[in-house]
């Protein structure tokens, strides 16, 4: 008979899953690293994310913005001009991303990550 040990998973924090929720969503990371980059205007986020939709970015950009990792500013010119910043959290996650970015250059195949940008496109 195998007396093998057993070791039960550990459960997940609620706040791990929810983080990892958050920055994972469709674009968000790709949103994240224009801004940090320097990307302040709407049109500054789509040149520097191609195939991101207007209303994609609008949804994502109002749900960091709720989770205090951005801030928008409007100012009142003519015409209107409206500009996006990274907050204290926001930056906080460049070592984040990085360390995503580390990963992705050693363990992502090229042509694996554009076929499924291709079709992630496609169904958006």
């Amino acid at each position: 008979m195998d007396h093998k040990l057993h070791t039960t998973p550990v459960a997940f924090c609620p706040r791990f899953h929810y983080a990892v929720e958050l920055i994972g969503r469709r674009w968000t990371g790709a949103i994240l690293r224009a801004l940090l980059a320097g990307a302040t205007r709407y049109s500054d986020i789509t040149h520097a994310v191609p195939g991101l939709s207007d209303r994609l970015l609008s949804e994502r950009l109002r749900e960091l913005e709720a989770e205090g990792i951005v801030t928008r500013t409007v100012f009142p010119e003519m015409p209107v001009r409206i500009e996006y910043q990274l907050t204290e959290k926001g930056k906080s996650l460049e070592t984040v991303l990085a360390s995503v970015s580390t990963w992705a250059e050693t363990w992502v195949d090229d042509r694996t990550a554009v076929a499924r940008c291709d079709e992630v496109e496609r169904a958006g």
